[in-house]
């Protein structure tokens, strides 16, 4: 099962991923190169004396010259943008794709500069450092896999040959370091936050069949974490999250270059011990200060440094592999989660930039980063993951016929199976300011957010199977209706579509021309508690954290008892107010509304319980 590419229509997801592309566009190819080109020994121009730094072109934070993780953001970006041009196509995104190739330009300049392959905006007394293990170093190997990263998405999904080129020196350079340590400093090949490593050069293997990534594979494939996992152990707990994951990243990319089922085994006891073995909070999120929270703590835990954005996005990634191994939609429901209370809480919806944690200490309030002056690590993977919304939506299968709607992110893709066209389109039914709303046709006079409309259109008649998830959070029986798009036959329910539900899918299989299906679930309003504070709970509409604006509030009745629904109309993309209530009789009535809308109030994700 392969992601299939997605065209983003009206919604929050696409506007969102505007924001973010707006950003991207924005950015300053001098000053995304800075590093790169002072570590080249190339003069950076223009900046030897100015009379007011801030205003200058260049960036700050952890891109400064003098930090040691300077360097790490162009290889988000250049991910970020290949994304972009691969989903819109290079016309639609002429200027952003002239960067990102001037950006490729410059690298393959600055390693032509070099004698043995290196570019990058460090220098190699750095991985030296590793070698001695005698004094701290800030992470160099995760530095450098951002640029290996950003050099492989580029050409994945654009098809640059020169990013691959660039990608050949690096990975000499890399042989010749990595043989040396095999030989004198086994240790260091593991030491500088290096787990995604070994998922990239696996990648590049997949891609190139190049012996030489498949060796640097090996040579970073014997993580401790491995065994630790196979003796049934917890590697995790206590553990640095984001340097973690990108293991599990690693043994998944490794089972697709090699179908050996151990890889596959160590992904999957990855999970198990991160997510099945281990409560979460509410949002998805399981760490705190960077770390895994020990089982039966969350709690305890609770603070101003909660769900740093990397692990958020790591751990979608994560559930991503597996659901293409597996097919199992408990993986889909975890993105979905990850998605609305993290990819949306944690991007500020006006800047498009992002909180390194989200704080879920009661009247917390979100700080936001700076757009050329903070560069955490999360300012890198949230730039990632506005684009990811194409590749998540829709997953299919050519050979085995089959497509799956997997998260209801409105938009457009299109499949060739069995030699014609198909293409599908998803909507939701009140999907703009000015249309018209199409009402609950289960009853009622609310607009339901949970109810869409897919559009099924086939060059000629086509047989296949289309997979719909039914969100683990529905109650009660999936409303799916077929009906043929053709506007004479309106209103007559498909004949040719048979409809079964199986293991947390709408089955829909049968021989497709032009069909409408109407999709509708239902999501009440229920609470989610912590193993070790029985008093505390948050109050949950299907996925979605529904936060109280300012302290915790005490909520005397089960949520769908006391929090009373508002409608209201608003003039955005979607035309009526989403998943907002308040609680009624509490001095001034008190509102809650999903957390991805809190932007600079204090709130509080979980609630005092009453009842």
């Amino acid at each position: 099962m392969n992601n299939a590419k997605t065209i983003l229509t009206n919604s929050i997801f696409n506007d969102r991923y505007r924001v973010d592309r707006a950003y991207l566009e924005s950015l300053d190819t001098r000053a995304l190169l800075q590093n790169y080109t002072l570590e080249a020994g190339v003069i950076l121009e223009g900046n030897f004396v100015t009379p007011k730094p801030e205003e200058t072109y260049l960036h700050w934070g952890w891109e400064a010259p003098m930090c040691q993780l300077r360097g790490h953001f162009l290889g988000h970006w250049m991910s970020a943008c290949a994304r972009v041009v691969m989903m819109e196509g290079k016309d639609a995104t002429r200027a952003l794709y002239a960067k990102l190739m001037e950006v490729v330009d410059k690298l393959d300049e600055y390693q032509e500069l070099s004698d043995d392959g290196w570019v990058a905006p460090i220098p190699q007394k750095f991985m030296n450092i590793l070698r001695k293990g005698d004094r701290y170093i800030w992470s160099p190997q995760y530095t450098m896999h951002k640029l290996v990263m950003g050099l492989t998405d580029t050409y994945e999904f654009t098809g640059c040959e020169k990013a691959l080129k660039v990608l050949s020196g690096l990975a000499d350079w890399y042989l010749n370091w990595t043989d040396e340590n095999e030989k004198k400093y086994p240790e260091a090949t593991y030491r500088g936050e290096t787990g995604g490593m070994l998922e990239i050069w696996a990648r590049l293997y997949i891609m190139t069949k190049d012996e030489r990534y498949m060796k640097l594979a090996r040579a970073y494939d014997h993580p401790e974490m491995a065994g630790m996992l196979e003796r049934q152990e917890d590697p995790l707990t206590a553990n640095h999250t984001n340097a973690s994951i990108p293991w599990a990243h690693g043994f998944a990319a490794m089972y697709l270059a090699t179908q050996d089922k151990r890889y596959l085994e160590l992904t999957s006891k990855f999970w198990q011990c991160a997510v099945s073995d281990r409560e979460n909070y509410a949002t998805g999120g399981q760490n705190a200060g960077e770390f895994w929270i020990p089982k039966g703590k969350l709690g305890e835990y609770i603070s101003d440094r909660n769900q740093e954005f990397c692990t958020m996005y790591n751990m979608v990634r994560l559930a991503d592999y597996l659901y293409r191994f597996t097919g199992d939609s408990e993986y889909l429901d975890y993105i979905e989660r990850c998605i609305y209370n993290g990819f949306l809480a944690q991007q500020n919806p006006h800047t498009g930039m992002p909180t390194y944690f989200l704080p879920m200490r009661s009247g917390s309030v979100k700080t936001w980063g700076s757009k050329t002056r903070d560069f955490w690590c999360c300012h890198g993977t949230m730039i990632q993951s506005q684009t990811l919304y194409s590749a998540l939506a829709f997953y299919a299968d050519e050979t085995d016929r089959t497509v799956v709607l997997a998260q209801f992110i409105p938009g457009s893709t299109e499949i060739v199976t069995d030699g014609s066209k198909v293409k599908l389109s998803l909507q939701s039914d009140t999907r703009t300011s000015s249309s018209d709303v199409l009402f609950e046709e289960m009853g009622g006079d609310i607009p339901s957010r949970w109810a869409y409309t897919l559009k099924v259109s086939c060059e000629k008649e086509t047989e296949f199977t289309l997979k719909i998830r039914i969100p683990g959070w529905n109650t009660g029986k999936a409303f799916v209706k077929v009906e043929s798009a053709d506007e004479s036959l309106k209103g007559n329910t498909s004949e040719k579509i048979r409809i079964t539900e199986e293991s947390g899918f709408v089955i829909l299989k049968g021989l497709w021309k032009e069909e409408c299906i109407s999709v509708r679930f239902n999501a009440e309003l229920y609470t989610e508690g912590l193993p070790d504070r029985k008093d505390l709970a948050a109050v949950m509409e299907g996925p979605i954290v529904i936060a109280s604006v300012g302290e915790a509030a005490v909520l005397p009745d089960e949520p769908g008892k006391c929090l009373i629904p508002k409608t209201e109309r608003v003039y955005q993309t979607n035309p009526w107010m989403q998943s907002t209530y308040f609680l009624p009789d509490s001095g001034p009535d008190r509102d809650f509304k999903p957390l991805y809308e809190i932007v600079d109030e204090k709130y509080s994700i979980y609630q005092k319980k009453a009842y």
